[in-house]
């Protein structure tokens, strides 16, 4: 039986899926695939390039290895340069905000991370006023990047707001989280985990637990994951939500544990191994921090922390906005009728309506142009 033989140019064939209305084709010269689901390479291509950045911010009293824990966390020190205070320095210390930038660079991703310090957090005899300098340095920050989203150049803007809180928790009791927990992703730890065996460190757990949710302190909270997530990460995610808060240990010492030489602290009765899970929830933070949830904390940031400073700040933009034409224009109540009082009332709230649709307007542009 004959058969007939179809000879097909590169030119018809591209006319052929072209006149389909296909979105991609194949390139017979080049056998490359082309079409837009190479957007994510592209993408993963241009943030490259850019780097990220990323800001973490550590509180809690003094002496309670929060330079070590960052040291060991990213494995640089970002401290070398710091000076130690006496007792009687520290009496006089008043809470201080200190911001170490350092460039890291891992398989040729580049992060710009900064680590703003608080010393002073706690160690005074009355911790009232502790948290002002912290919260006005976080309001500082969100007001810095809105103003620069609301200028002419909003191409190269950079994002100096506090993605996450390390708040350190003695492991003898806690302090107080909620000043806070509006403003920045909180993740509390218990520091010097080392000083408590596993049941008390349980205990301490369970108890904090229990007064987050009964003081209403909105900590960072895991987001759900989806259905077509691997198992490993779904596991790694379920072990994170059962553990918090994470119980942790630093150091940058090396010390020789069965015949391997790992980081952890060397003590008359043993050695604690900073990255052994069954002595503390270092590596547990880690992952957290840096493989898993990074880009989630700094979303959480944009969309939920950010968006409520700055819809706080229109609402009174609005406000200031509204006392301002009443003090221009006074409606005299005493001389004019009740007629003529309700048709200018009237004429104000057509035109503070008005107003408030153009900075909706204005805003859904801002936040269109963003995405």
């Amino acid at each position: 039986m004959l058969q007939k033989r179809f000879v097909f140019t590169f030119e018809t064939l591209q006319s052929y899926f072209y006149s389909s209305s296909a979105f991609i084709y194949y390139v017979l010269k080049e056998k490359q695939y082309v079409g837009f689901a190479t957007l994510p390479n592209q993408v993963h291509r241009k943030s490259v390039k850019k780097g990220f950045d990323f800001t973490l911010m550590v509180a809690g009293e003094s002496g309670m290895g929060k330079s070590t824990l960052v040291n060991s966390l990213f494995l640089t020190d970002l401290y070398k340069d710091r000076k130690l205070l006496n007792a009687e320095e520290r009496i006089n210390q008043t809470v201080e905000i200190i911001k170490h930038t350092v460039d890291i660079e891992e398989k040729g991703v580049k992060l710009k991370l900064t680590i703003v310090d608080t010393p002073g957090f706690g160690d005074a005899v009355n911790n009232n006023e502790c948290w002002k300098p912290i919260t006005d340095y976080i309001d500082q920050q969100f007001e810095q990047y809105f103003r620069d989203e609301s200028g002419l150049n909003r191409k190269n803007i950079q994002d100096n707001r506090v993605h996450c809180c390390l708040y350190f928790i003695p492991p003898f009791g806690h302090g107080c989280m909620k000043a806070l927990h509006e403003k920045v992703n909180i993740i509390p730890l218990i520091a010097k985990a080392d000083c408590l065996t596993p049941n008390e460190i349980k205990k301490l757990k369970d108890r904090i637990r229990e007064e987050i949710d009964k003081f209403g302190i909105k900590v960072y909270q895991f987001p759900e994951c989806d259905s077509d997530e691997d198992e490993e990460f779904k596991q790694l995610d379920k072990e994170l939500k059962e553990c918090t808060p994470f119980a942790v240990i630093g150091s940058n010492t090396v010390v020789e544990a069965r015949g391997q030489r790992v980081r952890g602290r060397l003590y008359p009765w043993g050695i604690v191994e900073v990255e052994n899970q069954s002595h503390c929830d270092f590596v547990k933070l880690r992952n957290m921090l840096i493989r898993s949830h990074m880009h989630d904390l700094k979303d959480v940031t944009c969309d939920v922390h950010y968006e409520n400073y700055r819809a706080q700040c229109i609402q009174e933009m609005t406000s200031k906005l509204t006392q301002d034409n009443r003090m221009e224009s006074p409606i005299p109540i005493l001389s004019t009728p009740d007629v003529e009082t309700e048709k200018l009332i009237k004429m104000k709230d057509e035109e503070l309506k008005r107003m408030q649709e153009m900075l909706n307007k204005m805003q859904q542009q801002m936040h269109d142009k963003d995405q």
